[in-house]
């Protein structure tokens, strides 16, 4: 099994999932320590990705209430950076299905 894809994959999702939160690329680079263990550091990702969507949630309602100071592109660039996020998470998602699928596939 090729660990390099997965470690590459997730390392993309953690940059866009810093981007969506707003935080930049220096929080995606300080996310994995070289001693990150697999569960930690997806829950992370899974977690940013969640804050994400929420903003976005919060905004559009702040907009739907006439809330000063949220204006209609603030909201549509939250939501589509939600989108983006959780499409990355369900393509990891995707990766790590097929890579278990055939790990479990082998001949011992």
């Amino acid at each position: 099994m090729d660990t390099q894809g997965i470690d590459q994959l997730l390392s993309q999702m953690r940059a866009a999932s810093a981007l969506a939160s707003g935080g930049g690329a220096a929080a995606a680079t300080d996310a994995a320590p070289g001693g990150a263990d697999f569960a930690s550091l997806l829950k992370s990702s899974i977690d940013q990705v969640n804050g994400a969507q929420q903003e976005a949630d919060r905004l559009s309602k702040e907009f739907e209430l006439g809330a000063p100071g949220v204006n209609l592109q603030d909201v549509m660039v939250s939501l589509q950076k939600a989108n983006v996020s959780f499409q990355t998470m369900v393509q990891v998602r995707n990766k790590l299905v097929t890579a278990y699928q055939e790990v479990m596939g082998m001949q011992v």
